[in-house]
């Protein structure tokens, strides 16, 4: 007859189970458990962001090139087929440029006094101010034919005002006062369409007009198209 097994028999499969289920209990019951954790998934995810920066930085490297010149990026759009412009003041003696456009390949005594100088940064100028002698406000005109397409006050460049005309120039004029016209309106050049006024970005000129030159959004140098 075949002795029978004690009731109470713990096979050695359960005993390792049980032993290992204790382990585990043990280790979730460290302190430092969970904290080994989570520093070990931030490792992984810290390396996985460093991997995918990296990855970038290495492919805006082989698309840059560190020899452009970034503070100022110019346009070349051809002048032979645009309609020349006139000065945007009248003829009064009194009126001059008091400063020029920023022109990266000028010398650097040019380039220099093309800066403007706002919130502790230098700005390239991108345009041609214009004042009078005594400081007085004068007429400003519309230096070709076209239509008002923006007419704004700005609490930094003062009032504004932009005309785009059919060459596809648009002239822009800041640091107004006394504007004349309104948005959508027709101007025919020469019309006078606002005075000379101030503006917060170029403070230390006084009253003045800040004139610029664009296409397709683009600052380009007044110089070239102003006759």
């Amino acid at each position: 007859m075949k002795p029978e097994e004690p009731k109470n028999k713990v096979s050695f499969l359960d005993d390792n189970k049980n032993q290992k289920s204790n382990k585990s209990n043990q280790l979730l019951d460290k302190k430092w458990f969970f904290p080994a954790i989570y520093m070990t998934v931030a490792v992984c995810v810290l390396g996985m962001a460093w991997w995918y920066q990296s990855t970038k930085q290495q492919d805006v490297t082989r698309t840059s090139n560190p020899d452009v010149d970034t503070v100022l990026p110019v346009e070349e759009v051809p002048t032979d087929n645009l309609k020349q412009i006139s000065l945007p003041i009248t003829s009064d003696p009194t009126v001059a440029k008091v400063m020029d456009f920023y022109d990266a390949n000028a010398t650097d005594a040019a380039k220099e006094s093309a800066l403007v100088k706002y919130a502790d940064t230098y700005w390239p100028h991108t345009g041609i101010d214009f004042a009078r002698k005594n400081g007085k406000p004068f007429d400003v005109v519309a230096s070709a034919s076209g239509k008002v397409v923006r007419v704004e006050k700005n609490p930094v460049l003062g009032q504004v005002v932009e005309i785009k005309h059919e060459n596809g120039l648009t002239t822009v004029y800041q640091s107004l006062s006394n504007v004349r016209v309104s948005l959508n309106q027709a101007v025919v050049k020469g019309d006078v369409i606002a005075e000379a006024g101030q503006n917060q970005f170029e403070k230390n000129e006084g009253i003045h007009l800040h004139f610029e030159v664009r296409k397709n959004n683009q600052a380009l140098n007044p110089n070239d198209y102003v006759k």
